[in-house]
């Protein structure tokens, strides 16, 4: 409880999987997942969800307005709430100068916003849900460098005090984490934080140089 983990990987790893798996989209055949040793079996699936907040890659957004779609998970949530977890998530800016600001809708799936402007609503969301259990899946892998170094503060934030599962390509956003699990074709092959990782020369390594160019 209240580590933050990174998990990074080949392509087909089986990085994704983990997040399946955690969430119960599908279920393990064998072994268990205990999360304060309780099998995520014998939790009823919304209780378990109402543990987590989940940010993919693509968030989901539904064809409403921005405030119900921060306010989803939260339906109890002030108009007051709802802002601060947009400021927070620097997104309260973008949706300010919208025409109808809070009130505008997203369109189906969200096509109305940018990449870049659905994450930041989903990071208001999470941010405004508050579980304890935050799973980031590549969820800045659509934002360019500019809104990826507010949307890294905001996660700084996000992430205090709560277990976190980041799932990267982008190794720049894990350098950080207490700790860093390479999986290659569904095993955990190495893990240690940033530098033991590379001192060991492997995967992790290899991945590392060819993203910063050697």
């Amino acid at each position: 409880a209240g580590e933050k983990v990174g998990i990074v990987g080949h392509s087909g790893g089986g990085k994704s999987t983990i997040t399946k798996l955690l969430m119960r989209f599908v279920d393990i055949s064998a072994g268990a997942i205990l999360i304060d040793g309780q099998d995520i079996r014998q939790i009823a699936q919304d209780d378990l969800r109402k543990a987590v907040s989940y940010i993919p890659q693509e968030p989901v957004l539904f064809h409403r307005t921005i405030r119900e779609n921060i306010a989803y998970g939260s339906p109890l949530a002030t108009e007051k709430d709802i802002v601060k977890s947009s400021e927070r998530a620097y997104a309260h800016e973008f949706i300010s100068n919208l025409p109808q600001g809070y009130n505008t809708l997203v369109g189906e799936r969200g096509v109305k916003l940018s990449g870049g402007e659905r994450q930041r609503v989903a990071i208001a969301r999470a941010m405004l849900k508050n579980a304890p259990i935050l799973m980031l899946d590549e969820a800045t892998s659509s934002l360019d460098s500019v809104s990826e170094f507010y949307i890294q503060q905001a996660f700084t934030e996000l992430m205090e005090g709560k277990t976190t599962i980041v799932i990267a390509h982008r190794l720049s956003t894990i350098q950080k984490m207490d700790r860093i699990i390479v999986l290659d074709e569904g095993r955990i092959t190495e893990e240690g934080t940033h530098q033991e990782l590379l001192a060991k020369k492997g995967i992790y390594t290899d991945l590392w140089e060819h993203q910063t160019g050697g």
